[in-house]
């Protein structure tokens, strides 16, 4: 598929936390973001969600993966069919495992596959290229960030932080003329983010999370452990950087002799802090720090970011952004700079010692 100019994509990007799928119209030429458009999601079943969770941490071949990669394959077909055929489609597949420094990326779901189905050419498997050239192979959605701020109208560094199941930064600064250029772009996953807290709050109340941070807000952090944590290994490598499945699954753990509510404070205070410290290598301070994710509806989340960082932290709808939509909107940006055959990462954003062009694309028929 050969791309010139502007065309409407759609791009798609399941929850990390399982719960479904989103798809989000974009219309850009992988460089300038001209509108956003339709969006919609899908939940996963139990049964569904259930089969995935059975994969997670498998590599291709293992028990599981294939049953995991048809469930996830069925979802987005089900749901990027509603849509008006779109130009191209963006496809990033539900990650089952992630060791760039070993085995690799592995998510689930053939690009190839629901290219048929859809009838509709297929822009997917992102991260490959990245990894096989020494990247982390995540996180890719810098770029689009770079050409959020650009459509913003922003002047000065900005930062975007995913509070997802793990909390990912962006520090873009709009001055520069492209995203791969030296000095516009670093980004890393921070730290944990809300994965700690919803174990908690299924392990403790048998909720799927901690509605709204009420339960942290109502407890006391335990100064000692959010130190300890600080400590951990990952903290002294330099961005860009990754974390794997499971990294920090130890922490519920490290709270089990705390009450309920003072063991979410605390859980919430060591995200707080990882993001604080991770604050400290962006080359300048951010005129302001944009939340998506899930994490920007906890109150003792934002309210210890707030307190902790000199400068406004705002949900990302505050810049007239959609924060339930914007992972997949990066999708689709990425679907366009593909097929335009535009790096898609940089030495800035995963450490890949160049700037590289990544994913593939596959055509029906």
């Amino acid at each position: 598929m050969k791309v010139t100019g502007p065309v409407w994509a759609l791009g798609a990007m399941p929850d990390s936390a399982l719960g479904g799928v989103d798809a989000a119209l974009v219309e850009t030429d992988g460089v300038t973001i001209l509108g956003f458009g339709e969006s919609g999601s899908r939940s996963y079943t139990d049964a569904e969600r259930e089969t995935i969770r059975a994969a997670l941490g498998c590599w291709p071949g293992a028990p599981g993966v294939e049953a995991a990669a048809l469930v996830v394959e069925a979802a987005h077909a089900e749901l990027l069919a509603l849509f008006e055929a779109p130009a191209l489609i963006g496809f990033f597949g539900q990650v089952l495992a992630h060791d760039p420094r070993g085995q690799g990326t592995h998510q689930a779901g053939d690009g190839a596959r629901l290219a048929q189905v859809l009838g509709r050419p297929v822009a997917w498997d992102f991260a490959t290229a990245d990894v096989a050239l020494g990247g982390e192979g995540a996180p890719l959605a810098p770029f689009f960030h770079f050409a959020l701020a650009k459509y913003l109208g922003e002047g000065a560094p900005l930062a975007f932080l995913d509070l997802g199941e793990v909390a990912s930064l962006s520090w873009v600064d709009p001055a520069k003329e492209n995203p791969e250029e030296a000095g516009a772009l670093l980004a890393f996953d921070t730290g944990p983010g809300l994965a700690p807290l919803n174990d908690l709050a299924m392990a403790r109340r048998g909720l799927p999370f901690d509605e709204g941070g009420a339960l942290a807000a109502s407890g006391t952090a335990d100064e000692g452990i959010v130190a300890a944590i600080l400590d951990h290994p990952y903290f002294y490598r330099m961005p860009p950087k990754t974390l794997g499945h499971g990294a920090f699954g130890d922490l519920t753990d490290r709270v089990a002799g705390l009450s309920d509510a003072d063991a979410a404070a605390t859980l919430a205070a060591c995200a707080v802090a990882a993001v604080v410290q991770g604050m400290a290598h962006c080359p300048e301070p951010p005129a302001r720090l944009l939340v998506s994710g899930g994490g920007r509806h906890d109150t003792a989340l934002m309210a210890g970011l707030a307190n902790a960082l000199a400068m406004p932290v705002l949900p990302v709808e505050e810049a007239g952004l959609d924060g339930d939509m914007l992972a997949a909107q990066a999708v689709a940006f990425l679907a366009v700079r593909v097929a335009r055959g535009l790096p898609t990462s940089c030495p800035g954003t995963t450490g890949v010692a160049a700037a590289v062009g990544g994913g593939v694309i596959s055509e029906p028929g």
